[in-house]
């Protein structure tokens, strides 16, 4: 026991002292980089989670268990949908069309009234304007946008997920072939082709009922299940990770919006063991979940959903009725939603983890509507790492060009009447220097930033996903008793003060004296005291709030209120006030005056 309580000591120490051994911002970083796991095995962190507290893991399929070859997949979307637009009568030109995976980019905004693809930050603020093929310059974009501002409406499509990618590129190919053949006249709003007109909001209109008609008609499906190994990677660890999970006494469920024919191809696929060198199945994809739910509808399913539905396995065929009772393993439920599903299976909200990758539809959602814990999966993200990583002097001179902007302008005020030259060359260098670390992500940029300005998806992946990676595999490499922990965010005026820097300015609420303020309060208290009736001494009156005698802050914890760790012991109170700076008034308006009485008697 003494062994155990010196180990104790001696680990306290030396957290203590590696707190006290982080200073600054930049020591910071150089800590939290440092550390075992390859860069493409990472999970990276926006809120802290105790992996200890999830009791139920979830997971989507397409894009999160199932990850799409790229880009063989799109290319096939592409094919299929100009196929379904000719159908439409679109020129049978277009098939010419050959698909450019460097040009789309996830998050993008499409507005339909004038057809352009717009790249905007985390406030609505563009950053770059796509007509077709062709960036608008900043005079072109302030013609249509004079704020370079815009907002969500009905206006405005937001592409969220990797399935709009061919769509995104449609698109351009498609305004981009109106505007140049010469048969065709281009409006503001409209392409003009004699007497008839196509809006660019018609030509998304069709487009977008090409791409539902393709995914729902099942012919797209059908070839992917035919050709599985050539467009669904599949990955050995998966099914580990998932019998790791259930070995440790949580529970796994499937939540997908694909029918249960589709589903079953695509998890006999990645999960299905079989006897070596025979067909024979040794054991099926669906015991590595406790529920399984299809045709989900999401997100739907976490608004007001739809009936819940049991299916056959064997056929594939619904059962009748809606179903009431207890979800059942190794059974396959249609539809329901968030609510129903919680009390069947017996979840309090912040006990699940739910993995998908879709923003708004698997992230967005189950965070607003059942504060669901939640895990991005960003296959985008090794591409993102890879090129920020390579061309990191390209950040770091951004950084610098900002930093010597402030320190040219540090010395004037509003007395100063010229800007210094310099600092529209620096400005243009700025400019330059965004573009070439834009181009190296691809035609669009980062999907996370434009130069230092980050994007309008970073700032949903920050807000609503606890924790983010490139794939879901990656929670192999982190043991169940994990704390995923947020980095400290710096806010500006914590991050460019020095600590060392002398601050000549008096807060708010000190412009005058202690002693005035006790003066001050002396004289309220003998007003109120002429004034009120008298209490008998015997009533004690608490006049302010004591300081907390345990940890009052709870973010990082999600567990049993009855596992607090309370600070008060059987030995005593553990006393953290001798660390505090803060002095409050004495308890009793009695002791107040009697003290400051006694203090002006001795002088």
């Amino acid at each position: 026991m003494a062994n155990d309580q010196h180990d104790s000591s001696t680990d306290m120490k030396q957290a203590e002292q590696m707190r006290e051994s982080v200073s600054s911002d930049s020591e910071l970083r150089k800590r939290y980089t440092k550390v075992k796991r390859e860069p493409g095995h990472r999970i990276f962190v926006n809120r802290s989670l105790q992996l200890d507290r999830i009791k139920f893991y979830g997971f989507d399929m397409d894009y999160t268990l199932a990850l799409y070859k790229s880009p063989e997949f799109e290319e096939l979307t592409f094919q299929q949908v100009l196929e379904s637009l000719i159908e439409l009568g679109y020129p049978e030109q277009i098939c010419e069309f050959v698909y450019d995976r460097t040009f789309p980019l996830r998050g993008l905004w499409y507005d339909k009234l004038y057809g352009n693809l717009l790249k905007v930050d985390a406030y609505g603020n563009i950053l770059t304007v796509v007509h077709g093929f062709k960036f608008l310059s900043g005079h072109e974009v302030r013609q249509t946008y004079p704020n370079k501002y815009v907002t969500v409406d009905d206006r405005i499509y937001v592409f969220y997920t990797l399935f709009n990618l061919p769509e995104i590129y449609l698109i351009a190919c498609l305004i981009d072939y109106f505007s140049t053949v010469a048969t065709y006249t281009e409006d503001r709003t409209a392409v003009i082709y004699g007497k008839n007109i196509l809006s660019f909001r018609a030509i998304f209109n069709d487009v977008r009922n090409s791409i539902d008609r393709v995914h729902h008609t099942g012919k797209l499906k059908e070839i992917v299940c035919e050709n599985i190994e050539q467009y669904i990677h599949r990955d050995e660890q998966l099914p580990v990770l998932l019998d790791r999970i259930r070995s440790h006494n949580a529970k796994t469920f499937l939540l997908t919006n694909s029918e249960y024919w589709y589903t079953d191809k695509l998890m006999t696929y990645l999960l299905t063991d079989k006897m070596d060198d025979s067909k024979v199945v040794k054991r099926d994809w669906k015991s590595y979940f406790n529920f399984i739910i299809v045709d989900a509808q999401k997100p739907l399913f976490f608004a007001e959903g739809t009936t819940l539905r049991n299916i056959d396995p064997k056929t594939g065929s619904m059962k009748l009725g809606s179903y009431s009772g207890k979800l059942q393993e190794n059974e396959v439920y249609s539809g329901g939603s968030c609510e129903m599903v919680s009390k069947l299976i017996g979840s309090m909200g912040k006990d699940v983890l739910y993995v998908g990758d879709h923003i708004f539809g698997d992230i967005i959602k189950s965070k607003k509507q059942k504060a669901w814990r939640t895990m991005l999966v960003v296959p985008e993200l090794n591409h993102e790492l890879k090129v920020f990583h390579e061309r990191r002097e390209l950040f770091n001179t951004l950084e610098s060009l900002d930093t010597t902007i402030s320190e040219l302008l540090r010395s004037f005020d509003m007395t100063s009447d010229r800007r210094p030259d310099a600092v529209t060359k620096i400005k243009q260098k700025i400019q330059e220097c965004t573009h070439e670390l834009d181009m190296n992500f691809g035609l669009l940029g980062s999907l996370f930033r434009t130069g230092s300005r980050q994007t309008h998806f970073a700032s949903q992946v920050t807000r609503f996903a606890d924790i983010y990676a490139s794939t879901v595999v990656n929670l192999v490499y982190y043991p169940f008793f994990y704390f995923f922990r947020a980095v400290p965010q710096l806010m500006p005026h914590e991050s460019t003060v020095d600590p060392e820097e002398p601050l000549h300015f008096k807060s708010w609420g000190d412009e005058k004296s202690q002693m005035d303020s006790l003066d001050r309060r002396r004289s309220t208290f003998g007003q109120i005291s002429t004034m009120t009736p008298q209490f008998s001494h015997s009533l004690s009156i608490q006049t302010h709030p004591d300081l907390p005698l345990r940890v009052t802050h709870d973010h990082d914890d999600d567990g049993d209120p009855d596992d607090d760790i309370s600070l008060i012991e059987s030995n005593g109170v553990l006393d953290y006030r001798s660390r505090i700076t803060y002095t409050p008034p004495k308890r009793k308006m009695e002791e107040t005056l009697n003290g400051d009485e006694d203090e002006h008697s001795h002088d």
